[in-house]
């Protein structure tokens, strides 16, 4: 069964701060170029900042996410490109001392043969759970989870000569806390995972002048998914205007969109 829940800001930081004190030391990103046969080694360093123990729980979940800023978590195998089968994991429960810091280790072992070129992936679900507590309404005990974030663990196999394929989805302008925020709904299309950057050229309708260029932050974006770039304008009055969308990766490959946007009074 998926669980449609609003994208975590852990899958963006660079390291993230659970409830409890939890603290993951070393990101939330760990990308291999991996080969066939390959065995490579990985870790997940967690710290307890808390002046009391705390039991986590350490699991594999496939995902995927949206432009609208949900993400699907499920069960191993949901993903056709799922890496789930080649990572183990050294425990799957620990409990931290208050103050302790450790490590988790996993290892990703590639099959012989790989179906096809592309990225793989899965997250390590790092999940604090309460102590086990009697329940007064019912017989036995309760366990209560406490947030939980994701790791993501990115396999890209025989990827040299693959190219992204982006797509933008939408376009549009919205005005948050006194700001202009142009939103740019970008799709990977293709079989690679990427690191694209959305900008934005803005030329006065009536005259043709450019008046800015103005540009997001980098996000990651694996094959099949897509996120919204969000690009503050603000700076730009009032008016109709020409417009020219650039998504970049990471290896300056460009993907361009010609828009008719309006910046509006209100």
């Amino acid at each position: 069964m998926i669980k449609r829940i609003f994208f975590f800001i852990s899958l963006i930081l660079p390291f993230a701060v659970l409830q409890a004190g939890i603290v993951i030391l070393n990101g939330l990103t760990h990308n291999y170029k991996v080969e066939n046969g390959q065995v490579y080694k990985g870790k997940i360093a967690i710290e307890n900042t808390d002046n009391q123990p705390q039991n986590v729980k350490i699991f594999l979940q496939d995902f995927t996410y949206h432009a609208d800023g949900s993400i699907n978590f499920t069960a191993p195998h949901t993903n056709d490109k799922t890496n789930t089968d080649w990572i183990r994991l050294n425990t799957n429960f620990l409990t931290l001392k208050a103050k302790e810091k450790t490590e988790v280790y996993y290892e990703i072992t590639i099959p012989n043969q790989v179906a096809k070129p592309g990225s793989y992936w899965s997250v390590i679900i790092v999940e604090p759970v309460e102590d086990v507590k009697p329940n007064e309404n019912k017989d036995g005990v309760n366990i209560t989870s406490i947030v939980r974030y994701a790791i993501q663990v990115i396999t890209d196999y025989d990827s040299e000569n693959i190219k992204p394929d982006l797509k933008f989805e939408s376009v549009k302008i919205d005005k948050e806390e006194g700001r202009h925020i142009a939103k740019i709904a970008i799709a990977n299309k293709g079989e690679i995972y990427c690191k694209p950057t959305a900008a934005i050229e803005m030329y006065n309708r009536k005259n043709g002048q450019k008046v800015g260029t103005f540009s997001s932050q980098a996000m990651g974006l694996l094959p099949k998914t897509s996120k919204s770039f969000h690009i503050d304008i603000s700076k730009i009055p009032p008016d109709k205007y020409n417009a020219v969308i650039i998504a970049t990766d990471e290896d300056e490959n460009a993907f361009a969109l010609n828009v008719e946007l309006e910046v509006k009074n209100d």
